[in-house]
């Protein structure tokens, strides 16, 4: 489920890109790109909770010292890239 959050989110934050650079209102795609990134690490936390459950040490000790790195970095990334429209807007009127 986590995966499939995922690649919504890289659409949506797309989406709010394309959106903002032929000039229509792309606040809508910003929030979906925000909110499916929280999704997906609202999953991935759920799929590790079931390990967890499931006391599958061996899937644990492999998957999160990777991952916890890359959805920092990806979660950064998202978070950048979405509030990028913002921030160029704004300094467009500071002009």
């Amino acid at each position: 489920m986590w995966l499939l959050f995922g690649i919504l989110a890289i659409l949506a934050t797309a989406v709010n890109l394309i959106l903002y650079f032929i000039g229509k209102d792309y606040k809508f795609a910003m929030a979906a790109g925000l909110s499916l990134t929280a999704l997906t690490l609202c999953a991935e936390y759920s799929q590790l909770a079931s390990w967890v459950e499931a006391e599958d040490w061996a899937a644990l000790a492999d998957v999160i010292p990777g991952m916890e790195r890359a959805f920092w970095v990806l979660t950064m990334v998202s978070i950048g890239l979405n509030l990028t429209p913002v921030l160029l807007e704004t300094r467009k009127n500071k002009s």
